[in-house]
């Protein structure tokens, strides 16, 4: 594996898991599992009968926390403590044939990257809760469930233009983590 492609897996592999950690493991052990990738020996312990069954558990769980407006909120605060380190040790897994210093730099990478989406996910769910009605929470989970699916899977094919698609998505998370804290900070301002 050269070192854009695990710059691209590092990139993609993060930011899928800041979104939904159980949905990027088990779209990569199920890929694995039906043969369309083949993981490096070291994360091919993710299309084992046992984690994908708990993967595919926690997504359940978390398929339907994330619809309960402030549920989604308490969830998110807990899975910043788990999803970054476990984007960090997916990369870390991925990059195993590359020299020691690129797993590595692959891992502190996807951890960032990682709490950079993750970070902006929770705050956006955060403010879309003040909104009474339920639809907007709705389509936001699934839209983040169906990104993180497909970043995950379009990582392993195309782990080169993960880098471009993922910069973009970078860009947008910082651009919205501006907005929402200026609007925090002028609404606080007014209290």
């Amino acid at each position: 594996m050269n070192p854009l492609q695990t710059l691209g897996l590092a990139l993609g592999a993060g930011f899928s898991s800041g979104l939904n950690l159980y949905a990027t493991v088990a779209t990569l052990g199920l890929l694995q599992r039906f043969g369309v990738i083949h993981l490096p020996p070291s994360l091919a312990v993710v299309s084992h009968p046992i984690v994908l069954g708990i993967a595919i558990g926690l997504y359940v769980i978390e398929f339907f926390a994330d619809k309960v407006p402030y549920l989604d909120t308490i969830w998110d605060a807990i899975h910043t403590f788990i999803r970054p380190p476990a984007a960090a040790l997916i990369a870390y897994g991925a990059s195993a044939a590359a020299p020691q210093e690129w797993r590595w730099a692959a891992a502190l990478l996807a951890g960032g990257v990682a709490l950079t989406s993750h970070s902006t996910k929770a705050s956006t769910r955060a403010a879309v809760n003040t909104v009474p009605e339920p639809f907007s929470n709705w389509a936001l989970s699934i839209g983040e469930d169906l990104l993180a699916v497909w970043l995950t899977w379009f990582t392993t094919v195309h782990p080169i233009a993960t880098i471009a698609i993922v910069v973009v998505l970078l860009i947008l998370c910082a651009f919205l983590l501006y907005y929402l804290f200026r609007f925090v900070r002028a609404a606080l301002k007014t209290l």
